[in-house]
């Protein structure tokens, strides 16, 4: 059971008021490690976009480092919370506004990332669905194969960013609600 205390003190006289913070291990554990793995998975995929981007000599739309700072402050905050909790001072306050605030920026990548990918302009999944899945598999050493193989990784790569921001508003969610009844001091499992 992962615990946290704050601590108040009155000057006149000395009275230490402890109030600890239970948080269930396995949740919070299974948690950090989703939460680590999404924020990896979105600096990963919109860095290979730059890559691909500059390669090809086009503009970087803005959803591709704005990926990546999400991705980037998911991990800061995971490691922030490891850090917390290993001197047992994760309080719920802290948790809360810090997945609130993670959690508008998903939400934000991800109505982007949904317009890019199946929006009237990018239409990213008509493409991949149109040259793609419908195309000959090209087979055997050619520029054709490459050139095949190199377009199904970006567009399953599109995929993942969509699938990854949907993950992560759904676990900030949950930390939220968790926070919460955390703060109330009921977890259940004692």
């Amino acid at each position: 059971m992962a615990r946290s205390r704050s601590s108040r003190s009155v000057s006149r006289t000395r009275i230490i008021v402890r109030q600890s913070y239970y948080w269930p291990d396995q949740q919070l554990n299974f948690w950090l490690l989703v939460m680590l793995a999404t924020g990896g998975v979105l600096v990963g995929v919109f860095a290979s976009f730059v890559t691909v981007q500059n390669a090809l000599g086009l503009g970087i739309p803005w959803i591709i480092p704005f990926g990546i700072a999400v991705g980037g402050l998911t991990v800061i905050f995971i490691l922030i919370m490891l850090a917390l909790i290993s001197q047992r001072r994760l309080l719920p306050g802290v948790v809360i506004l810090g997945s609130f605030i993670l959690l508008v920026l998903y939400v934000t990548g991800l109505i982007e990332t949904a317009i890019q990918l199946f929006g009237p302009q990018g239409n990213v999944n008509g493409n991949c669905t149109r040259y793609i899945l419908t195309s000959n598999h090209p087979t055997g050493l050619s520029i054709n194969t490459l050139a095949w193989l190199e377009q199904q990784t970006i567009c399953q790569a599109w995929q993942a960013a969509f699938a990854f921001w949907i993950i992560g508003a759904v676990f900030l969610v949950w930390m939220i609600i968790l926070g919460s009844i955390v703060a109330r001091g009921g977890t259940g499992d004692r």
